[in-house]
């Protein structure tokens, strides 16, 4: 099955190539996976980090210094690069289901590249990050605008390949959130309960999409917490889990939280748990994702409301902007190559900007909602020191009741994130159906 819907996704890259280049005039792209980078003032490189647009055409995402070259017309070719080297890890000759699709040449040396490309690279533009690599090759058309607009925006409709490697990422995650809740249960400290994840989804630092926040309590009213303490708190209040695991290049983004025990703050993950449920409901066709947003925001409100942090209606509180202290991101994103994958502030293929509203700056998709299109749904509450200081520092502080987030503000924040495919008739919540 896989190699059946591959084959059909090549040849939907081959169409958006076409069209791509046809808007820009010229023969074909060039498109660079990468090279490693040494560690300022040491011999030692960061690690690799492959060129999205190399592997949105086959899952090779651990070598560098490979080239594809392709016009949408004739099969591609790829220049890939196997070293004599034995200092350094060497990658096998290609031999997977995606070789068949490609004239495969053998790279030993990087910089002997240019001999592979075309001779005449006025008429080809590179894609890539190293400029002065294009330039030194002769490439006068580097990241050409129209060109990436039109392949930004449509990556936003997965492949059935796409769609099928972005569930075996969820599935891995999924396994992984399990080890991570058993550890933190436990009570073991936040760089053990990383590392039970890590091993769960036999996928290191590295390897996975992005950097996992494992954060226990205040610590999870930090929104893009990485530290891993390796000491274990006196207490183990609760529980924010932001991790995801990659398949092919294809990226999972799941968030939990946990309560050790019953209580307030158990019943506010609920709520935040069934609202994370009520939006993904709204995500359908021919809806504005910002619509989808403002459900988030207003039922935000609506909990402050009904769990006495605020002492006026949802709706005022929505309108006062209150909301945006407890709930200061947006509900979510497009995911697939990358974890906030591209053209989400766009409103067509050539690349006219459509920002967020200015109440929710931080929204980073304000695209019409349609089938293929996978997004993140992930509402979140916080007690977050500094935005509550600005609260209790404003004339809406006499709106707040300060004992009840002073009780909360040790527990953190909250958020419940699931990866969902929108389909025409129905929504396919790949991180519930693995019973997350």
């Amino acid at each position: 099955m896989q190699a059946a819907q591959y084959a059909e996704h090549i040849q939907i890259l081959q169409h958006r190539t076409l069209e791509a280049i046809q808007r820009e005039g010229i023969d074909g792209l060039i498109i660079h996976s990468g090279q490693s980078k040494h560690q300022f003032l040491d011999d030692n490189h960061y690690p690799f980090k492959v060129n999205p647009q190399f592997k949105a055409w086959l899952p090779v995402v651990d070598n560098p210094n490979c080239w594809l070259i392709v016009d949408g017309v004739s099969r591609p070719k790829l220049i890939f690069y196997r070293p004599l080297d034995f200092w350094h890890w060497v990658p096998d000759e290609p031999n997977d289901f995606w070789a068949e699709h490609f004239d495969i040449i053998m790279l030993k040396q990087a910089n002997a590249v240019e001999k592979h490309l075309p001779y005449d690279r006025a008429k080809y533009a590179y894609v890539g990050e190293y400029i002065e690599v294009a330039k030194a090759l002769g490439f006068d058309l580097v990241n050409p605008d129209r060109v990436l607009h039109y392949l930004h925006f449509h990556r936003a409709y997965k492949t059935d390949y796409e769609l099928d490697c972005m569930r075996q990422a969820n599935a891995i995650a999924a396994n992984a959130h399990r080890a991570a809740k058993e550890a933190f249960f436990a009570k073991r400290s936040e760089f053990d309960i990383n590392q039970a994840y890590l091993l769960a989804a036999q996928q290191g630092d590295n390897e996975v999409p992005y950097n996992n926040i494992v954060a226990l309590n205040e610590h999870s009213a930090i929104l893009h917490y990485m530290r891993l303490d390796t000491k274990t708190p006196a207490a183990h209040l609760s529980f924010l889990i932001d991790a995801g695991a990659s398949y092919h290049g294809y990226a999972a983004d799941i968030t939990r939280t946990y309560a050790a025990q019953q209580g307030e703050f158990a019943d506010l993950i609920s709520q935040i748990d069934a609202l994370t449920l009520k939006c993904v409901q709204a995500l359908v066709p021919n809806v504005s994702y910002v619509d989808v947003h403002k459900v988030a925001y207003r039922g935000v409100g609506q909990i402050l409301e009904d769990a006495n942090i605020l002492n006026m209606a949802g709706d005022d509180a929505v309108a006062e902007g209150i909301v945006s202290t407890f709930f200061p991101h947006g509900t979510g994103h497009f995911l697939g190559l990358q974890v906030h994958d591209v053209a989400g502030h766009v409103a067509d293929d050539r690349g006219t900007p459509f920002p967020p509203p200015e109440q929710h700056p931080f929204l980073r998709c304000t695209r019409t909602v349609e089938p293929k299109q996978v997004f993140t749904i992930e509402p979140g509450l916080y007690f977050i020191e500094s935005l509550l200081a600005d609260l209790k520092g404003s004339a809406h502080s006499k709106y707040v009741n300060w004992n009840v987030v002073d009780r909360l503000r040790p527990y953190g924040g909250i958020r419940i994130e699931d990866n969902v495919i929108v389909h025409k008739e129905r929504n396919e919540n790949m991180t519930r159906d693995l019973g997350v």
